[in-house]
């Protein structure tokens, strides 16, 4: 409690000081004689010096001098707290978080700094030698300016000796308030409210924030830019290097100081010196190239309204009357969205985006272990299945106010109870999977629950949503399921950086087109086992405790409107005897060597990816071609193309003559020579996180699993932009020098989706699947699984705005 007084107060202060340049940005004036310039008062064309050093006149005429304009300054920087707006939420969320985890982790990454008394000193001197430099370099610039009679220098270096003051004043209050040990003090676990502590926050970062906050402004080339943030930059390191500062002290001292020496400028500098504008996030990097990323799924609502304009803009009346059709009814789904007014006068949106049922029968015993064997239901968010009858009822709704929105899909889900395998199994079980148990031979109970699948917060921070909560993502082309990220498992309960709208790069990394790009940090569940540096740990029925972490990272270009490529990794970290903290998270992250099972320094399980979408030249209209490939423990897919797996398709969108009817084929492998020399059913397995690359006993990533050959296909007639009839065929092998013996699954069916009217649709699928492994059993099993879905989508809108929250089309209330 006493940490979150701290972290609330701290952040009050700085939210409100950015709040207060930001309406000053925005237009909102404060009082005259406060922000009259040289040219608009008629009394106030003084000579440059008597303007340097800060003496002005009133409306009136009376002359204000130094402390006068110190204490409005010091008025402005106190009473900012006061003038907190909602929108101040897209900052101090992020601030939030950022500083609560420096928090947490500050006292082991000092601990993990070098304690040679060399380092340390000369660390601190070059803390000490750079803060003097750009003090220095501003007062100089003021005596220039005063002796050369150039009243911009006067004024650059007046207003950065102006800008320390204040914020050394605000942290020095700070400081003695709080009382926050340095590293070197008590146990270095920076106590605060304790004698002698002056840490929190770092003077000699919020110095330097605002000298060079205030001269990069005034001169905003880029390598004044470069050298002014460069130098504070530097500073802010070394103190935390000469073990004098806590990470989180100089990031809050940096804050503070940067956000003065905003106000600073904003309120004092005069535009007729030129100078460059101090713009908001919301106002850079607004260029972005309408287009639409089918690597990076599932897009916000407001983007695919961004890209339905887009698909209007290029409809010419030349187009088939499916085409016609198809945008028509995309256009009545995102109707609440295009009819939101755009005058800023955001009430907020509460929408009930759907209720949907499903109830399917399964008819013969299914396979329900992918990691080992196979799956007869995949993509499908880990959803419990099982021989006889099984039940999905759900809703998901979406609130948003603002740049802020709340989304969540519910289930309450059935299914019957999943036969013990025999002693034979159970023993090729542990075998192959390296478990330090026999699996125990009891049936898994039937299922009755409730489950959360995406269910989040999120704030939208100019084209970039920061969200937090179970999400799904599927990081690849095609119907599938990625190799690397995809649906077939339980959405990840994650933090969650998502640039939603294309990036336009700038001068000549132009060619590669836009950009975009992702990032996540979450924990897995379900995980049982992994080797530490003690051994093994874990037993089956009880999960890890804590639960490992994943990260993931993606970026992906399109250089032309027929070519798209992107590059991602994700990591497996944490769990028992691996504690996650700043200095091995950044390991995580960079680390590029690697350790024996069980090392203390192990980086965590990494994998590789890339995926591409290419349209066939002649046949652009009609022909794609995707691949997605993944390597584990390897730098890149491409890199070592024949060290990693790989899936790979071809969409027909269309036939000539049949202008209703799409196919789409794709094929998937994990059974190449690689696995075999290092050790079979390599791909997706890790000699420390021994529960492997899955999330709740679901693989994370394709559902070919860990060495097996597959194909896939998909064929699709319209009636209309909501009504087909699918066609679909699935068959996987896996291989016998994994498996002894080796096993098979083929399946076929069909599946058919009818709009009754606008807002309640139904969904009917029968398939036939024949599988053998002879591990389980040794003759052929057979099932038959009927499903009927129906899905309602209300149409009321309380209140309409454009919305952040996920798009999910209604078939998705059934099996993708």
């Amino acid at each position: 409690m006493r940490l979150m007084a701290i972290l609330g107060t701290t952040l009050l202060f700085s939210v409100g000081k950015a709040s207060v340049s930001y309406a000053q940005e925005q237009g909102t004036q404060p009082a005259a004689s406060e922000t009259a310039s040289a040219k608009d008062s008629p009394s106030s064309k003084t000579d440059g010096a008597t303007e340097a050093n800060g003496v002005r006149k009133t409306s009136q005429g009376t002359r204000t001098g130094l402390v006068g304009r110190f204490l409005r300054d010091q008025r402005e920087i106190w009473t900012s707290p006061a003038r907190l707006r909602f929108s101040d939420t897209e900052w101090l969320v992020p601030l939030s978080g950022i500083t609560a985890g420096l928090f947490v982790t500050d006292r082991d990454f000092s601990k993990h700094l070098s304690q040679n008394p060399t380092t340390i000193s000369h660390y601190k001197t070059l803390s000490n030698a750079g803060v003097a430099a750009l003090v220095g370099g501003a007062g100089g610039m003021w005596v220039i300016g005063h002796v050369g009679h150039s009243e911009h220098w006067s004024e650059t270096g007046f207003l950065a000796g102006e800008a320390a003051l204040n914020s050394l004043v605000a942290v020095e209050t700070f400081k003695y308030s709080l009382r926050r040990e340095r590293p070197y003090q008590g146990d270095g676990s920076g106590a605060f409210f304790q004698s002698g502590g002056t840490s929190f926050p770092s003077e000699h970062a919020a110095a330097a924030w605002s000298v060079a906050g205030v001269i990069a402004h005034e001169y905003p080339g880029p390598f004044i830019k470069i050298m002014a943030y460069g130098l504070a930059s530097l500073v802010s390191v070394s103190r935390v290097k000469a073990h004098q500062h806590f990470p989180s002290d100089v990031v809050v001292g940096s804050v503070i100081g940067n956000l003065v020496a905003q106000d600073i400028y904003s309120r004092h500098h005069d535009f007729d010196f030129g100078g460059g504008e101090w713009r908001s996030v919301s106002a850079i990097a607004r260029e972005f190239e309408p287009c639409g990323f089918a690597g990076l799924r599932p897009w916000t609502r407001r983007e695919c309204m961004r890209q339905l304009s887009e698909a209007e803009g290029k409809l010419t009346g030349e187009e088939s009357n499916e085409a016609q059709k198809l945008v028509d009814a995309l256009r009545r789904e995102f109707r609440p969205e295009s009819e939101a007014t755009g005058d800023g006068n955001d009430r907020g949106t509460v929408r009930v985006e759907s209720i949907y049922s499903r109830t399917e029968h399964i008819s013969g015993m299914p396979l329900t272990d992918g990691y080992t064997f196979a799956q007869s239901q995949i993509n499908d968010f880990g959803r419990p299945y099982g021989q006889g009858w099984s039940t999905v009822n759900g809703f998901s709704a979406y609130t948003t106010r603002g740049p802020w929105v709340a989304y969540v899909r519910a289930e309450e889900q059935s299914a019957p109870s999943i036969p013990a395998y025999s002693l034979t199994t159970r023993q090729t079980i542990q075998q192959v999977d390296q478990f330090p148990q026999l699996p125990p031979g009891t049936p898994q109970p039937s299922v009755a629950q409730y489950s959360l699948l995406d269910a989040y917060v999120g704030l939208m921070v100019s084209n970039y949503q920061v969200s937090f909560g179970k999400q799904s993502l599927s990081w690849g082309p095609g119907e599938g399921g990625s190799m690397t990220l995809s649906n077939n498992s339980p959405p990840i309960n994650m933090f969650r950086i998502n640039r939603t709208t294309p990036l336009k790069l700038p001068s000549f990394l132009g060619w590669l087109g836009p950009m975009r790009t992702e990032f996540f940090f979450g924990q897995l569940m379900g995980q049982v086992f992994l080797v530490n540096p003690s051994g093994f740990v874990g037993q089956f029925g009880q999960s890890l405790s804590p639960q490992p972490f994943i990260h993931g990272q993606k970026i992906s270009f399109k250089p032309t409107p027929n070519f798209e490529f992107g590059f991602f990794r994700t990591t497996i970290y944490g769990g028992p005897g691996y504690p996650l903290t700043f200095h091995t998270l950044i390991r995580s992250l960079f680390t590029t060597g690697n350790e024996n099972t069980g090392g203390s320094s192990k980086p965590g399980n990494r994998t590789a990816g890339m995926d591409l979408i290419y349209r066939l030249p002649g046949l652009r209209k009609w022909l794609t071609f995707y691949a997605d490939g993944y390597a584990d423990d390897q730098f890149s897919p491409v890199a070592y193309a024949d060290r990693s797996a790989w899936r790979a398709g071809l969409y027909f969108s269309h036939f000539p003559q049949v202008h209703k009817l799409d196919l789409r084929v794709e094929g998937v492998y994990t059974d190449n020579l690689l696995g075999g020399n290092i050790g079979h059913g390599f791909y997706y397995s890790n000699g420390t996180w021994r529960s492997g690359y899955t999330n709740n006993g679901n693989l994370i990533g394709s559902w070919i699993g860990r060495e097996g050959q597959g194909a896939q296909a998909w064929s699709n007639y319209w009636f209309g932009a909501r009504n087909r009839l699918q066609f679909y065929f699935r068959h996987q092998k896996v291989s016998q020098e994994f498996i002894p013996g080796g096993g098979s699954l083929t399946d076929a069916g069909v599946r058919t989706d009818y709009s009754l009217r606008s807002n309640l649709s139904l969904s009917v699928s029968v398939q036939h699947q024949r599988w053998l492994i002879p591990v389980i059993q040794p003759n052929a099993a057979r099932n038959v699984t009927a499903s009927f879905g129906i899905v309602f989508e209300p149409q009321k809108i309380f209140r309409s705005s454009q919305s952040d929250a996920v798009f999910v089309p209604p078939a998705k209330a059934g099996r993708p």
